[in-house]
């Protein structure tokens, strides 16, 4: 290979790779920001969802304790029952794909304590209805049972919730500014490649400007003059490779013409 098309073919081949290096290495680290978006939205969005289904249970478990303990109706049993099953299993479901189970020691202390008052409760209550309207009667020991024992449970209990639904909002800013380093780092690479490719088309400007372009433009004057003023053809530059060649041959050529005009 000659040199002008070696340095042309090197030049172009330089930017092919550094085009390819860099978008690859873009790719990989956009792919990898783009997986943990993925990975806080999806965290995020299952921690409400875990959250939400546990309010539900204990709202409906205390629908059921007013029902049972204010106004005495033992039909909402079941409901008590299985609102508080929900409750347990949906804070196991939580405490298995927590990263931080710590944040769930308060609710799970409320739910013990909230199961043991309720078991408590159903225990004496279910013993015999008469004695449950004797003990719960609308107008006292009922309500204040309800004020005074089960409200601080529950209350602390939906503090816990709410505040484990939030939890994962203070762990965003890390994560944030970990995104933010990975946009960087996928960014860099093209800014350095874009640098590097500024550069080398500069060169190859000054290369082809040089090399290429300046002695076609004086071999194109200097034979223009040969043929209109029969100025006789005496480029001088800076020739190299292929555009020397060339300037030897014409200098032959009109060398030649002009031996057999003579």
């Amino acid at each position: 290979m000659t040199g002008m098309r070696r340095r042309v073919t090197i030049g172009f081949l330089s930017i092919v790779c550094l085009l390819f290096f860099s978008g690859m290495v873009s790719l990989v680290e956009l792919s990898r920001l783009s997986h943990d978006t993925d990975d806080i939205l999806r965290a995020n969005q299952r921690n409400i969802e875990l959250a939400k289904a546990m309010l539900d249970a204990a709202h409906g478990h205390n629908v059921a304790l007013i029902r049972l303990s204010v106004f005495g109706e033992r039909e909402y049993d079941s409901l008590c029952i299985a609102s508080m099953e929900q409750l347990e299993t949906n804070l196991q479901l939580a405490q298995h794909e927590a990263i931080d189970k710590s944040s769930l020691d308060s609710t799970a202390f409320a739910t013990t304590d909230l199961r043991v008052l309720t078991d408590s409760y159903l225990a004496f209550g279910a013993a015999e209805p008469a004695s449950r309207a004797k003990a719960f009667r609308s107008d006292s020991e009922g309500a204040r049972w309800y004020d005074e024992q089960y409200m601080p449970v529950y209350i602390r209990l939906t503090g816990s919730i709410k505040a484990y639904m939030t939890s994962t909002q203070s762990s965003l800013a890390p994560r944030t500014e970990q995104m933010k380093k990975n946009a960087y780092r996928a960014v860099t690479p093209v800014l350095i490649s874009l640098s590097v490719m500024i550069a080398i088309v500069l060169m190859l400007f000054y290369f082809m400007t040089i090399y290429c372009v300046n002695p076609v433009l004086l071999m194109n004057k200097g034979l223009g003059d040969w043929l209109t003023f029969r100025v006789p053809f005496a480029v001088k530059g800076d020739f190299k490779d292929e555009m020397l060649e060339l300037r030897e041959k014409i200098e032959a050529l009109t060398l030649l013409f002009k031996q057999n005009q003579a």
